[in-house]
């Protein structure tokens, strides 16, 4: 599993699940060559279905077939599963109490070439104002291949966010992913909290610090909705704490920390992430560097908030 890319973790995972419950349908949006889903059309048959790019209509179609029994997982890149179809993903899937399941690609700086259109920096916020939905945002295979399974038998709204390509490997596949976190290094002087490209940098910076004499533990916070409240409360009584996402900084993982902390434990507190700008073409180094989405700025922030 860890030397998949994350598309064929999802092509692979669907297709199991397929072949064991006839009402597993996926929906794509004319993205079948970059998900490498056109596998799935040839396994599938009928419960494969390509709305062409009309991301709108995909979800529509994915509550029709929720209506009636089916499961949808529906594809489509990240910006346009959200910002392009809220109103259908907010009335027909999260008002109407549907169980369907959105995966939303090339999310943040990892669009890249893409550019600012197919950059999404706001999808999480937009996401998390639906009332009762779940959101998780990935970073590895494993995991990825986890919450799959577990939506699928799990009724309401789902919103994965994941790059396609290779991701770096965190886990061994025997990990408990239930409650939403896994601490990945101990720390005694603070937390960072990281999801998705960004846990990579977070535990980079972890070393770094470590070096200088800062000790702080990693956490990878992957379920952003519901969030679990009481690892963060525990991290707030430890001390300062750091948030790390590829996303804009108002509405993502760092709201969602900071809403819990000042409600129950005021703590010193810096949020890497995307600040008040929209997206641009760039490789991906470049666009971490433009972006302030580096180790080197989760140390600087780190540093800031312990000695303040």
């Amino acid at each position: 599993m860890k030397d998949l890319e994350m598309r064929q973790v999802y092509t692979k995972t669907i297709l199991e699940l397929a072949e064991k419950d006839p009402k597993v349908v996926a929906l794509e949006a004319d993205l079948a060559s970059s998900m490498g889903t056109s596998k799935l059309k040839e396994q599938l048959g009928k419960r494969y279905i390509n709305v062409g790019i009309m991301e709108a209509e995909e979800m529509g179609v994915a509550a029709g077939l929720s209506v009636t029994g089916f499961i949808p997982f529906i594809h489509t890149f990240a910006p346009f599963a959200t910002r392009r179809s809220f109103d259908q993903v907010f009335l027909s899937l999260g008002y109407a109490q549907n169980h369907a399941v959105i995966v939303g690609t090339d999310p943040g700086v990892t669009a890249e070439m893409n550019g600012g259109t197919h950059m999404p920096f706001e999808d999480i916020a937009l996401m998390r104002v639906i009332p009762g939905n779940h959101i998780y945002e990935v970073s590895d295979p494993y995991q990825f291949k986890a919450i799959l399974d577990y939506a699928h038998v799990t009724k309401g709204l789902f919103y994965i966010r994941t790059i396609r390509k290779q991701a770096k490997s965190f886990y061994n596949g025997n990990e408990d992913f239930s409650k939403g976190y896994c601490k990945l290094k101990e720390g005694t002087d603070g937390t960072i909290f990281a999801s998705g490209i960004m846990v990579e940098e977070a535990l980079q910076a972890a070393n770094d610090l470590e070096e200088q004499g800062i000790s702080v533990q990693v956490i990878d916070l992957f379920r952003i909705k519901p969030m679990n409240e009481d690892i963060v409360i525990e991290a707030a009584k430890r001390g300062p704490i750091v948030t790390a996402e590829n996303h804009n900084v108002i509405g993502g993982l760092g709201s969602a920390v900071a809403e819990i902390i000042v409600e129950n434990n005021p703590v010193r507190m810096k949020r890497i992430g995307v600040k008040e700008q929209f997206g641009q073409v760039g490789k991906l180094e470049y666009l971490k560097e433009v972006y302030g989405l580096r180790a080197l700025d989760i140390c600087k922030a780190v540093k800031e908030v312990i000695t303040e």
